[in-house]
């Protein structure tokens, strides 16, 4: 793996991006775990950590009757889990062979999506309706340059009291070199408007390769993200910080409830996550 900043404008970088995530959608489905969707009460793990968080906040403590955007939904198996758990479900990704794949499982669940294939910078003009709750998670706003067009499209899609919810990469756990003996850091924290270019072959699920292996993301601060969603007039209801992360970022990590984890000496010493409750004033 290598990184080095590249001054690339989005558009490139968006259509080189793609063709890695759609390299990694056969490598996914393998990986996924998809075949524990056929028990129809399973929900994924990422889904049942994110619905304990948000419960507190939702009308009745759940999303049963809510209609619901998942921003990257990749394959749709957290998007069919928020179905499972009761929401009206719209999947949103730039990902063809993505959409493809999450549409095959939904039919073959018999679970109902709705699915729209657009850049989630353009969300907002893309996708029809109103949403009670506008989600996202988990390894996402690292694939965007301006946080300040993404919180508009949330917002745009939100309805008078709406809910959004995100829990992603910490910007302190990216930072880190993920191949070093120790915690090191090795990566910017604080972004500057170019992107990290990297070449990996491997995807964070699976053992498979992908033909396209570069691509490009953007470090962003938490102040950046908290900062992104007031400016589009959000109301910040609650941030909190983890010591997990679904996917092993390093090699060093050890699997614990829930994830994978820094070793115990390490554990307090860096977050692995953040999570960002708000919502959008109105009635």
């Amino acid at each position: 793996m290598s990184d080095s900043r590249s001054a690339i404008d989005w558009d490139s970088a968006r259509a080189i991006n793609r063709e890695n995530w759609e390299d990694r959608v056969p490598l996914h489905e393998k990986a996924y775990g998809i075949s524990d969707l056929d028990d129809p009460n399973h929900l994924t793990g990422v889904i049942r950590t994110d619905l304990a968080a948000l419960g507190p906040f939702l009308p009745d403590s759940t999303v049963a009757g809510l209609d619901v955007c998942h921003l990257q939904c990749h394959i749709g198996t957290d998007t069919l889990s928020l179905a499972r758990a009761g929401a009206r479900v719209t999947g949103v990704d730039f990902s063809p062979a993505a959409l493809a794949s999450a549409a095959n499982l939904a039919e073959r669940l018999g679970i109902h999506a709705v699915w729209v294939e657009t850049d989630v910078l353009e969300a907002r003009a893309a996708v029809d309706g109103f949403f009670d709750l506008v989600y996202t998670s988990i390894g996402t706003i690292n694939w965007l340059p301006d946080l300040q067009r993404w919180a508009a499209q949330v917002a745009g899609l939100l309805r008078a009291g709406g809910m959004f919810y995100i829990r992603d990469g910490h910007p302190a756990l990216y930072a880190i070199d993920e191949h070093a003996d120790g915690l090191q850091l090795r990566y910017p924290y604080f972004g500057n408007g170019e992107a990290q270019q990297w070449d990996d072959e491997s995807t964070y699920a699976g053992d498979g390769t992908v033909a396209h292996s570069r691509t490009y993301q953007w470090a962003h601060p938490l102040s950046d993200i908290i900062n992104s969603l007031v400016g589009a007039g959000l109301q910040i209801l609650r941030v909190d910080e983890d010591k997990t992360i679904p996917w092993r970022f390093s090699p060093r990590m050890v699997e614990v409830p829930g994830g994978f984890a820094w070793p115990e000496s390490e554990r307090d010493l860096v977050p692995c996550t953040f999570t960002i409750i708000a919502r959008k004033p109105g009635v």
